[in-house]
C-alpha cells in the first residue's frame, strides 16, 4: 500500500470519491461486494435514485405524443434532457439532433438500417469493434456495398495508421460510405484516437463514433471533433437509468439516413387506401411509438450527478487504478517465477481508458480457464466480466489459437476484463489482486505431467 502512495501521490486529491462511496454508493461495502465491471454497467448513487422517486411521486406523466396536461409534462422533461444531453457533449441543437434509443445498440441499429448503402459505397470498420457495430456490415452488404476490415496488431491491439489510411481509400469506380469505430475499446481499453474522424471525412466518409465505452469515465467534446453519428448508453456512464440510449446525429447528416419502414409516432401521417406516409423531420423520425418517457429525465439528474462529482475528477482516479492494476498484473509471480497474468493490450497507461483484459496463466503459462475465473470471483463476492466482451475482432486478435481463423471450430480461450467507474477504490484493486494470487498462485490448469 506504501508503495501505492508513493508511486501515485496524486490519488489523495482523489479523496472525495472514497465518501461518495460511502454515502452514495454503500450499498457496495454494506454486502461485501467489489464490482469492477463498470464497462458492462455503470451504477446509480443513492441520490440519483432518489430524484427518481421524488419526481414520479410528484405528478402525473402521461405519453408525449398527445397534448393533454400529463403528456406536456413528459414533453417539457424530455426536451430539459435533450439540452442536457447536448450541453455534456458542447454542442448545441442547431448541430445536432438528440435522438433517444433503447441503447447504444439500438442507436448503430438506426444508422446501419437507414444509411445509403449501394454498390458504389463502402462500409469501413476497425477490426475492434463490439457486435453492435461489427452487425452493421448485414446492412452494408445487403445494400451491395464494399466491407473492409482495418485489423488491429500486436500485443497492444491497436490499429497502425497506415493500415486505416489504405482502408479509407476509395477504389476504382468505389465511392466513399461509412467508416465505423469505438472511441475506446471495450475489450482492451484501447483509445483510438479522434483524429482518424476529420480524417475519415476528408477522404469523403461519414464518421459512426461508437462512445459507450469512452464517455463512461471521459468527456466527448463535440466542438473539438465533429462525427456525424455518435452512439452512447447512457446506464454505462451513471447506472440509471437502464434502457435508455441516445443516437447524436449531425443536423447536415440527418437528411441522408432513409429509414427502411414507419411506426407510431415517426410520421406526420399515413394512408392504407392511399398507401403513403410522410416521415416527420429530425429527431422524431427515428424515435419509434412511445418513448421512455418516464426513464428519459433521469438521464438529465445522473448528467448533472457526474457534472457534480466533477468528470476530471473520475477521470484522474480511474487512471491511477488501472495504472496501478497493469503494474501490479505484471509482477505477478508463480514459486517459479513464471507470470501469473498476460495483458491483452496495452500493458501501460498511454492512450488507454480504464479497462483492463487479461488471462490468468498457471506456472507452465497455461491460461487457466475464464469461465472457473468468473466461478471463483462471483463466490468471492467480486463481479468482473469475463469472455470476449461482444467484441469479436479484439477477441480473435488477443485469444485465437488455432483452427481457422474467425470460423466456428476456430480454438479460443476467453479473457477476463476488470473495469473502473466513478465508485472505484484502491482497495477494489487490492481485493481483485489478493483473489487472484490466494486463489492461482502455484495452481495448475492441467496437473503437472498431463498431456493436453
Amino acid at each position: 500500500m506504501s508503495d501505492f502512495h508513493a508511486a501515485y501521490p496524486q490519488y489523495a486529491a482523489t479523496t472525495v470519491l472514497d465518501d461518495l462511496r460511502g454515502s452514495e454508493y454503500g450499498y457496495l461495502d454494506e454486502a461485501g461486494h467489489v464490482y469492477l465491471d463498470y464497462a458492462g454497467a455503470g451504477l446509480p448513487s443513492r441520490a440519483q435514485l432518489r430524484v427518481h422517486a421524488a419526481r414520479v411521486h410528484s405528478t402525473c406523466y402521461g405519453s408525449p405524443r398527445s397534448e393533454h396536461p400529463a403528456a406536456m409534462t413528459s414533453a417539457r422533461l424530455i426536451e430539459h434532457t435533450r439540452r442536457t444531453v447536448l450541453r455534456f457533449f458542447g454542442t448545441t441543437a442547431d448541430e445536432y439532433a438528440v435522438i433517444f434509443t433503447p441503447n447504444a445498440t439500438g442507436a448503430c441499429r438506426l444508422v446501419g438500417e437507414a444509411y445509403p448503402f449501394h454498390r458504389s459505397s463502402r462500409l469501413v470498420l476497425t477490426a475492434d469493434n463490439h457486435s453492435s457495430v461489427t452487425g452493421i456490415r448485414e446492412f452494408a452488404r445487403a445494400g451491395g456495398a464494399r466491407i473492409t476490415y482495418v485489423p488491429v496488431t500486436g500485443p497492444e491491439l491497436r490499429t497502425a495508421e497506415a493500415d486505416l489510411d489504405r482502408a479509407l481509400a476509395p477504389g476504382p469506380g468505389v465511392r466513399t460510405g461509412l467508416f465505423a469505430y469505438p472511441a475506446q475499446s471495450n475489450f482492451s481499453g484501447v483509445r483510438h484516437p479522434l483524429r482518424w474522424v476529420p480524417r475519415a471525412q476528408a477522404a469523403g466518409y461519414d464518421v459512426l463514433l461508437d462512445a459507450a465505452a469512452f464517455v463512461s469515465t471521459s468527456r466527448l467534446d463535440l466542438t473539438v471533433v465533429r462525427p456525424e453519428f455518435v452512439a452512447v448508453s447512457w446506464y454505462k456512464v451513471f447506472g440509471y437509468p437502464t434502457g435508455v440510449g441516445c443516437l447524436l446525429a449531425r443536423r447536415d447528416a440527418l437528411p441522408r439516413l432513409r429509414r427502411p419502414w414507419f411506426s407510431g409516432g415517426t410520421t406526420r401521417g399515413a394512408s392504407v387506401r392511399g398507401d403513403w406516409h410522410q416521415p416527420l423531420d429530425g429527431a422524431a423520425g427515428f424515435e419509434d411509438g412511445t418513448v421512455n418517457y418516464l426513464s428519459i429525465p433521469d438521464v438529465a439528474a445522473g448528467l448533472e450527478w457526474i457534472a457534480g462529482v466533477g468528470p476530471e475528477l473520475i477521470t484522474l482516479r480511474v487512471s491511477i487504478l488501472t495504472n496501478w492494476l497493469l503494474d501490479s498484473l505484471s509482477g505477478l509471480k508463480h514459486g517459479n517465477g513464471a507470470p501469473m497474468a498476460r495483458i491483452h493490450g496495452p500493458a501501460g497507461g498511454a492512450a488507454r481508458g480504464a479497462i483492463v483484459a487479461f488471462s490468468l496463466l498457471d506456472p507452465d503459462g497455461r491460461p487457466v480457464d475464464e469461465r472457473l475465473v468468473s466461478r471463483d470471483a462471483a463466490a468471492a463476492g467480486i463481479s468482473l466480466r469475463t469472455g470476449c466482451f461482444s467484441n469479436p475482432g479484439a477477441g480473435e486478435a488477443a485469444l485465437e489459437t488455432g483452427g481457422r481463423p474467425g470460423r466456428p471450430g476456430s480454438q479460443r480461450t476467453g479473457a477476463v476484463r476488470v473495469s473502473f467507474g466513478v465508485a472505484s477504490t484502491l482497495a477494489d484493486t487490492e481485493a481483485l489482486l489478493d483473489f487472484a494470487e490466494r486463489v492461482y498462485r502455484d495452481r495448475y490448469a492441467v496437473p503437472p505431467g498431463t498431456r493436453c
